[in-house]
């Protein structure tokens, strides 16, 4: 078990009045992932509606996050530029209604890696300051290796990638859910109490 106090602890008390930005994001996560599950028929071009959704919404509230919550501020720089990418992303697969089915994949591939990366980047910077959660290295780590997986197997059926992309979205939405519970668990806390424990 460890603790965090002084600085890092006044860090995650204030971060964790932020927590409902991670419950928004896991949750829009989860019902992107359902949907691309259950509806296994879905058409292309309701994946890039549902996937430009998800990923402006999620990337909003991220760069939200980065602004309000005291974060360090490597962390901040990264989890602003996470959430940037992820609008853009949305933005692009919104404007390109003719998008080919392994473009998609590609943008789904790239945008996952290059989340993934500044979430890694952000969880060793918030770590350097104290902070032993291991749920922001997790999440980052599982959009990595997602990418990387759809990278490496393009040739996939449309119905197996469906349902890749709809298992990954839950994974990580459940991820994103588990950080808002822990920094839930450390406001109420407050700066002088323990941090949650590592793994």
């Amino acid at each position: 078990m460890y603790e965090v106090s002084g600085e890092a602890g006044r860090h995650r008390a204030e971060t964790g009045h932020h927590w409902w930005v991670q419950v928004v994001r896991g949750a829009c996560a989860i019902l992107f992932g359902i949907l691309a599950v259950v509806w296994p028929l879905i058409t292309l071009l309701t994946l890039v509606v549902l996937f430009g959704a998800y990923a402006i919404i999620s990337g909003a509230f991220a760069l939200f996050g980065a602004f309000r919550g005291a974060h360090p501020r490597q962390s901040r720089l990264w989890l602003a530029i996470s959430g940037v990418l992820g609008i853009v992303a949305g933005l692009i697969a919104w404007v390109w209604p003719g998008i080919t089915a392994l473009a998609l994949l590609i943008l789904i591939a790239a945008y996952a890696v290059v989340i993934g990366v500044a979430e890694i980047v952000a969880a060793v910077a918030r770590r350097k300051a104290g902070d032993t959660d291991w749920t922001y290295l997790a999440s980052g780590v599982l959009a990595v290796a997602f990418g990387i997986l759809l990278f490496v197997w393009p040739a996939s059926g449309a119905l197996a990638l469906t349902w890749l992309i709809g298992l990954f979205a839950v994974l990580y939405g459940a991820t994103l859910l588990v950080q808002a519970y822990r920094l839930r668990e450390t406001a109420h806390r407050g700066t002088a109490g323990p941090a949650p424990h590592a793994v």
